[in-house]
Formats: structure tokens, sequence, C-alpha cells
């Protein structure tokens, strides 16, 4: 996983946290807490795009000849409220995976603040982008005042009540029509019937993103031309054809930048060489010189390419304890966790749901992603050319000022949906 790079992308996270006890919760609204001066966002940007890009490598591991897509910035986001609950060996563990960047003379939730009003800041003309965070606690429990202080600090979050213990699939209701309006509809449902059993704690990170390309395609440019999947067969795919746009070149890859309206946000579709096969990541280095050089543009030797870039509808759902303990969270998983933090009633991670959709056509693209993490308070676990996209290759939508990854994708077989 070294190999690897920083990569995120915010959506729709939830968070759950589950436990038992009697003492109702304080209500805390939107934004409370004491604020900091803004910290500089770019160090979690290059952090989360790390996690993400070692997340998709296990993803893809596992799953070699599938369309992926994740929310390295909704997975860092759900995870990081979570770390904020935990001590000891537990939040080592998880700010390692995390790659939570040194905090030096400020706090880590003003770093975490200034990220999120980053995120916040890319909504503008052609660029649709809504970021909501909330706590949802079951009013039996005792949730540590300080712990809502930290997550309405670091990430901006509201706090409502719903009777998670004593009716968990009304509040999944309540939770899942939340997250479907978030995401207007593009995730309906992200925590299944019975999937809140002794759960006390959701805490859910939504975005939502329709972005306008600063250069939409020639609807009439879109033909069929074959594409190599990743088992080796060949499909034939619709290509969106245009041009011209930056590009740069390293390691044998070849980065093409498609920015979105606005300036903000950019797409940066990564090709690797050819015949690298099997699931190919660029190298840190490679990856920071070819998005350095897109930013400094035509005085960075950056070549100006057309493209031929397949239309993709990917919509993906999975459980990602085993990814995260492969990468080095498991202690979360076990009852040996410390989440005192949030509650002396937490136990440890027993369930962590993330959800994504990405769609890119001619005018732009729409993406939305959910992630919901469930803490137990007991031992029970939830179980020159034209740059032609014909391979499968990964896409990146980026902040462009901070480097926060919003969305991150492996396209093996753009003719699948």
């Amino acid at each position: 996983m070294t190999r690897h790079l920083r990569a995120a992308a915010a959506l729709l996270t939830v968070l759950v946290l589950a436990g038992c006890g009697s003492a109702p919760p304080p209500i805390m609204a939107r934004g409370v807490a004491a604020r900091e001066p803004l910290a500089d966002p770019r160090p979690y940007g290059a952090a989360d795009t790390t996690f993400g890009l070692h997340v998709l490598d296990a993803w893809c591991q596992a799953s070699p000849q599938s369309n992926l897509v994740l929310s390295p910035s909704s997975l860092a986001s759900g995870l990081g409220m979570a770390y904020l609950g935990a001590r000891a060996g537990t939040a080592r563990a998880m700010a390692a995976v995390l790659r939570l960047p040194a905090v030096g003379g400020g706090s880590l939730e003003a770093g975490l603040q200034a990220r999120s009003t980053a995120l916040r800041g890319l909504n503008g003309p052609g660029v649709t982008l809504r970021a909501t965070d909330q706590v949802w606690v079951d009013p039996t429990l005792k949730t540590r005042p300080s712990y809502l202080n930290a997550v309405a600090t670091g990430y901006d979050a509201g706090v409502a009540q719903v009777p998670l213990l004593s009716s968990p699939d009304r509040a999944i209701g309540q939770i899942d029509e939340a997250i479907a309006t978030a995401t207007a509809g593009h995730i309906p449902q992200l925590l299944a019937p019975g999937s809140l059993q002794g759960i006390g704690w959701v805490l859910t990170d939504a975005l939502y993103m329709s972005a306008a390309w600063a250069s939409p395609f020639d609807v009439q440019e879109t033909s069929p031309g074959p594409f190599t999947t990743a088992d080796g067969q060949q499909v034939s795919v619709q290509f969106m054809n245009g041009g011209d746009f930056s590009a740069a070149t390293a390691a044998g890859w070849t980065a093409v930048s498609l920015p979105y309206r606005g300036g903000k946000l950019s797409m940066v579709a990564l090709l690797p060489p050819s015949g690298a096969g099997g699931c190919a990541m660029p190298a840190g280095p490679a990856l920071a010189s070819m998005t350095s050089r897109l930013a400094a543009g035509g005085a960075a030797g950056v070549l100006t390419r057309s493209v031929a870039l397949p239309k993709v509808n990917i919509a993906t759902q999975l459980s990602m304890e085993p990814l995260l303990s492969q990468l080095g969270m498991g202690v979360a998983f076990t009852t040996s966790a410390n989440f005192t933090e949030l509650s002396p009633q937490a136990c440890c991670i027993g369930l962590v749901e993330h959800a994504a959709t990405l769609q890119v056509g001619e005018q732009g693209t729409v993406a939305s992603a959910a992630t919901a993490v469930g803490i137990s308070a007991s031992a029970s676990r939830v179980e020159s050319p034209p740059v032609v996209f014909d391979r499968p290759y990964l896409l990146l939508v980026t902040d462009q000022a901070t480097g926060e990854p919003l969305f991150l994708a492996r396209v093996a077989n753009p003719a699948a949906h």
C-alpha cells in the first residue's frame, strides 16, 4: 500500500455508533463551539488523498474486474468524527490509517474546520455542492459535551434525537430520509432494516455534487469505440470527444485535467502506462508531479491535448470493515477499542458501510456518497494524439485550491451499470 497516494472527495457519510445508558445528551445548535483562526486545509486534502487511494487499491485487489467509486472525503469525515471519540491505541491506529497530518501550533479541530469551510466554499455558478453534518443521538444515552463541542467545531455538526434503541427501524427511516434529501435521491437507502440494533449514535456527513464542465463536450461528437476491460475483454462504449485540455505525464502515467465551471473544481483522469495491468495506482511522487504541473499550467510544461473519455454511470455499496482492518484499523473493531472520549458506554466499531454514485456525461458530473460507521456498546458485532481512455483508468475530482479529493473512481468497464 505504501506506493500509493493521497486522495479524497466528499459526499454523504453516515457514522453510526452504538451503546446503551440512561442520561440524555445535551442538544447543541449547529456551530456553537468556539472558533479558532482557520488553519491550512491543504495537508488534510493530501491526507485524504493518500487514505482514499489506499482504500481504492485494497478494494481493487478484492474486486479487480469491477467498477469502483468511493468518496475519500466522505469516509474521512465519517471516520474522522469517530476518531474524535477515540482514545489511546484506538486513536493512534485510526490516525495512522486516516493519515491525519501533524497539528503543529493549532488544534485538530481548527484544521478540520478549515477543511469543512473549504468544502462548503466550492458551491457557485455551475456547481451545486451541498454538504451537511449531523449527530443523531438516542435520548437515553450519555454523550460527552466535550465530544459534541469537538464535532461542532471540526465538522459544524448539529445534533438531533431519534429513538435508536427503542425503535431503531423508525430511526433508520428518519436518517435515510435525511440522506436521500441531502443527496437529491441518489442514495435512497444506506441503512438496511435491522442494521441499527444496539446502535446509540449515528453521525452523518452528506455531500452531493452536480458540476458543469467549463467546456462541455459536444453531444454530436460522442461516438462508440472499443474499450479493453480489466479482464481483457473488448466492449463497445460511448466516448465523449473534445479538447483542448491540459495534460501532464510522469512514470508512464498520463493525467488530463477537465475543469468545472468557476475554476474551483476539476476532474483529473489518470491513464496508466500501457500494459500496466492489475490494479495500477500512481506512485505518490508521480501523482504529485502531474497534479502540481497541471495546477501551474503552461509555465510547467503542460501539454494541450484532446481526449476521448467514456461516459460512465457507476454506483457501488460495500462493507468497509475488512478493507479498513487490512489497512491497520483492526483494533477499532475489537472489544479492545477505546471510544470513551465519545461516551463511557461506547465499545467498538461494529459496522462500516459506504455507498457512492458517479455519473460523467457531456455536460458535467453528478456524484454522491454515504458512509455508515456503527459503534457498539457490547461484544455483539454487525457484520498528443487524443488521450483515449480505452482501458481501466482512474477518475479523481478535487478542490483546486486545497487538493481535497471529493470523488475517486476506478473504471474497469464503462459498459457495466
